[in-house]
């Protein structure tokens, strides 16, 4: 049993393997899945691995960047210095996660939207919450970095709610903009040069993200039947290779901390690179929904995977059309999961009280589904035009105190028509609009 406080267990067994795209078995193929399947290159290259490569006479250093030992993917970087060179380390921060456990099991909800922006893209993110798996945040950052960052112990999923931006980067400049999943590799040193206000919902993992197995074929190309395709992943637009000299704060995320070094270089200083692992973007917009006859279930909408989760994009879309079909969510007890879902855009008409920004949790144990008498209402709907990401965990979810500050307190009264109110489906509209809220 962790103590309150501490950081989480996953962040100091990093080595540990973990099997891919949400299985729970350690298979080989599992292991060594692709996570983006197609090769990327930008700048200059020497014709071969591991030869001579010089500018103005002078060697350069190449880094190969990998995962699973030498066995994974992988991109080759080219430094005008060694990635190694530092000049000084600078302090240490620990992590201290104070930890929320509610007197009561119940259903959450968490409103969001009116949080106070503080700090910058890395140091504004506040832990909602967590497990082994993934760690979940809320980011609405009121100022810049200046500092570069690099989590080196686990991969990062950014949702971008509102804002847009550049994020500068190693391999380049990855332009993001509202609705685009930020994907970044381990290791991947970055900064965020945002345009406007920002908001951005955080996964963080120690495992890695990846596309569903079962949208891929033994190759690794998406197949005809894959809600995305590889025009709808976005690779760095452009390589800037900076040649400044100075002292430039680096901070990275290690051993349950952030360890600040200090370089004499500006870090952005690759001339070219090759390979498989680097950041990209994905659209939301670009998600293509998978429909059926009847209702189809919440994998249908799966996008990202990880250890022992999931992230799944809930999008505008057709509803079932068979003459009998109910269009709406069925309830379920997902016995082994927990279900989070963060509420981007869309009429909340069918769910009183749920609003953009919005978090609800539905922890394992429980079941949950509809609101009385919605199942009725939607029956004749043929659309849905919300917009939402949800995340379902294997392992249960522990909650943060700024979690608390943000439930409602009375979420999981919503399904009882004779309490106060907050769930009577009574003059709610089902017209197609929220009909992912009961997900």
């Amino acid at each position: 049993m962790e103590e309150a406080g501490a950081p989480p267990a996953w962040w100091r067994t990093i080595g540990q393997r973990y099997p891919a795209s949400g299985s729970r078995l350690g298979s080989a193929e599992a292991r060594y899945s692709f996570r983006v399947p197609f090769y990327q290159r930008l700048g200059e290259v020497p014709r071969k691995r591991h030869v001579q490569f010089r500018e103005d006479g002078s060697l350069l250093t190449e880094e190969v960047m990998g995962l699973e030992g030498f066995t994974g993917n992988e991109s080759i970087l080219y430094h005008l210095h060694s990635p190694c060179r530092v000049m000084e380390l600078a302090g240490f921060e620990p992590i201290v996660r104070d930890e929320w456990v509610p007197e009561q099991h119940g259903h959450r909800h968490f409103k969001t939207f009116d949080t106070e922006p503080a700090g910058d893209d890395v140091s504004g993110r506040r832990v909602l919450m967590w497990n082994d798996d993934v760690e979940i945040s809320l980011c609405r950052p009121s100022s810049s970095m200046d500092y570069f960052f690099r989590n080196g112990e686990g991969d990062e999923v950014i949702f971008v709610h509102e804002g847009s931006g550049t994020l500068e980067t190693i391999f380049g400049d990855l332009p993001y903009s509202a609705g685009d999943y930020v994907v970044v590799p381990r290791g991947t040193t970055y900064r965020f040069a945002p345009e406007g206000p920002q908001r951005h919902l955080v996964f963080e993992t120690p495992g890695l993200i990846e596309i569903p197995r079962r949208y891929r074929n033994q190759y690794g190309q998406l197949m005809e039947g894959a809600p995305y395709y590889h025009r709808d992943i976005h690779p760095p637009t452009e390589l800037r290779t900076v040649r400044e000299r100075g002292e430039f704060p680096v901070k990275v995320r290690v051993r349950g901390g952030f360890q600040t070094y200090v370089v004499d270089y500006h870090p952005f200083d690759v001339v070219g690179w090759d390979g498989y692992l680097y950041p990209w973007t994905f659209s939301i917009h670009d998600f293509e929904p998978i429909t059926g006859r009847i209702h189809q279930p919440p994998p249908s909408h799966q996008t990202f995977a990880g250890p022992n989760f999931v992230i799944c994009s809930f999008c505008p879309r057709k509803l079932d059309f068979d003459p009998l079909a109910v269009p709406i969510p069925y309830h379920h007890s997902n016995l082994q999961s927990e279900e989070m879902i963060y509420y981007v855009s869309g009429n909340f008409g069918s769910r009183k009280g749920v609003e953009v920004g919005s978090i609800t949790l539905h922890p394992s144990g429980l079941p949950h589904g509809p609101q009385p008498g919605l199942a009725e209402k939607s029956i004749g709907v043929s659309e849905t035009h919300e917009l939402a990401v949800m995340c379902d965990t294997f392992h249960p979810l522990r909650l943060t105190a700024f979690a608390r500050g943000l439930d409602d307190g009375r979420y999981a009264y919503s399904w009882y028509e004779g309490g106060d109110g907050t769930g009577s489906a009574a003059g709610e509209d089902a017209s197609g609009a929220g009909l992912t809220s009961h997900l």
